[in-house]
């Protein structure tokens, strides 16, 4: 997860947003660091908890760049759809959408984050490159592919003797080489002190409450609800943390956490926070209670000081982690019957709508649409339930907003 640390502050700071990069990146730490300690103790669940990909992309682009809403006021944006996201959170409905989610959808949703991250592992790594004929092709192979396939035999190496330093070998390998032959430069410094002035705290609340903002409100909102229903369901599927019945472990608790990571991150100063599918890598490495969330947590609070490390971290220097994950939950393929087609279609349009949209959301959206659908087409909508027709309204409205604005 140690990446989000430099991405998510890039992304907060592009040119045109005014938010400064010190300032983003001592909130992505603060958020990292508390919802992660919470969600150990609390939740008592081995999942990291930091500010999302993709919603920091939409909070950046679309909100304050396309939408030209002043960063304070989109920061306030989000702590109301915290808000109503906690409201959602604390009583049993979130849950029954959980519940709700068909099995099928829900091994398709873990193997499809298994591509998306094998995908970004395989780009940051120079496999692939864009082309403009064929979209993605062969990338250059260069220097960046060589380290990636260095660092991918070693953590194989150690995996398979089950070490807990696996991954973390594979990325110091590559970013010592990187140094080494000048590819990266070292940090001109070690050490910087955090900035709690520039955006800590100076959401404006009241300015967010206008009726032009309510439908970005509502999309954070239900964007952040399926992107964590998508992520602990997935990772759990994918890790076995499931209970007698084959549900998610203190799922409930997990999401209150989760809830409090979107208004949280709005206080601190960043797009909203959610539960990192990210966490399997730990959870594979043996980590599997509460506690490995809060020595995660604590793994942060040095990213305070050290930013200038962090930011010489090469990104492909996690490549070879990607690409193990994302291998490890693929399997869970294998969970789809794809002699119904009924089945199998919803299933692989999630699957694969993942990685091609990169958006978990987007592929669920479809797969619940799809799902409901095509029982109706083969004469079986009696097998659909309430809850999952439910699901596939509220798809087809979070896709029309989505669209219209």
């Amino acid at each position: 997860m140690a990446y989000i640390v430099v991405v998510n502050p890039a992304i907060l700071s592009t040119p045109g947003t005014g938010i400064p990069f010190s300032g983003a990146l001592t909130a992505t730490v603060l958020v990292s660091f508390t919802m992660t300690l919470l969600m150990g103790v609390y939740a008592k669940l081995p999942f990291g908890v930091a500010p999302g990909m993709g919603l920091n992309a939409f909070f950046t682009y679309t909100v304050i760049i396309a939408g030209g809403v002043p960063w304070p006021v989109a920061l306030g944006i989000i702590f109301w759809a915290g808000v109503a996201f906690l409201l959602v959170s604390a009583t049993p409905l979130r849950e029954r959408i959980a519940m709700s989610f068909p099995v099928h959808l829900r091994a398709a949703t873990a193997a499809g984050i298994g591509l998306l991250l094998t995908f970004i592992g395989l780009r940051n790594g120079g496999f692939v490159a864009a082309n403009s004929a064929t979209l993605v092709g062969v990338g250059p192979l260069d220097h960046r592919a060589l380290f990636v396939l260095a660092a991918l035999v070693v953590s194989v190496w150690l995996a398979r003797r089950e070490n807990p330093l696996a991954y973390v070998a594979g990325i110091a390998l590559v970013t010592g080489g990187a140094w080494a032959f000048g590819y990266v430069a070292p940090p001109a410094s070690w050490f910087s002190a955090p900035d709690f002035s520039s955006v800590f705290l100076k959401l404006d609340v009241w300015g967010a409450l206008r009726l032009s903002l309510l439908p970005a409100m509502i999309t954070v909102m239900l964007t952040d609800l399926f992107d964590s229903l998508s992520t602990f369901i997935g990772v759990a599927q994918a890790a076995n943390l499931v209970d007698e019945k084959g549900e998610p472990k203190n799922l409930r608790q997990g999401l209150i956490v989760d809830s409090f990571a979107t208004f949280g991150a709005a206080l601190a100063g960043s797009s909203s926070g959610t539960a990192y599918v990210e966490s399997i890598a730990g959870i594979r490495m043996g980590g599997r209670t509460g506690l490995t969330a809060v020595v995660t947590a604590l793994c942060f609070l040095p990213c305070l000081f050290i930013a200038p490390i962090a930011a010489a971290i090469p990104s492909y220097a996690t490549s070879a982690v990607l690409i193990l994950v994302g291998a490890s939950m693929f399997q869970a393929v294998t969970r789809v019957p794809f002699d119904r087609l009924e089945i199998a279609v919803p299933a692989f349009a999630t699957l694969i709508l993942i990685p091609l949209t990169f958006s978990i959301t987007q592929g669920i959206l479809w797969g619940f649409i799809l799902h409901a659908a095509l029982h109706v087409v083969v004469g079986r909508p009696r097998q659909v339930t309430t809850a999952a027709w439910g699901l596939a309204i509220v798809a087809v409205a979070l896709l029309g907003i989505e669209h219209v604005y």
